[in-house]
């Protein structure tokens, strides 16, 4: 699984989790709904990691939490360059 898919997927269960949509969990993360688009659509190859911040901070969650998943485990997760 590419690292990208992971986040994807991850963001959104966490959004299922907490009945957060796409649009909502942007307007809380103060980001634009075309980035959170990006993410889920697999246009952004690589998600900065302040965006994953003010991601984790619009879900209440700490960066630890967000990849303290068994997504994340696998040690054949490919980054894209």
């Amino acid at each position: 699984m590419k690292l990208e898919e992971a986040i994807t997927k991850r963001i959104l269960a966490l959004c299922d989790q907490k009945g957060i949509t796409p649009n909502k969990l942007a307007t809380l993360a103060g980001l634009p709904s075309s980035t959170i688009r990006c993410i889920f659509y697999g246009r952004s190859k690589n998600t900065g990691t302040r965006t994953l911040l003010d991601v984790c901070q619009a879900l209440d969650i700490t960066l630890f939490d967000f990849f303290n998943d068994d997504l994340f485990k696998d040690k054949g997760i490919e980054g894209t360059y």
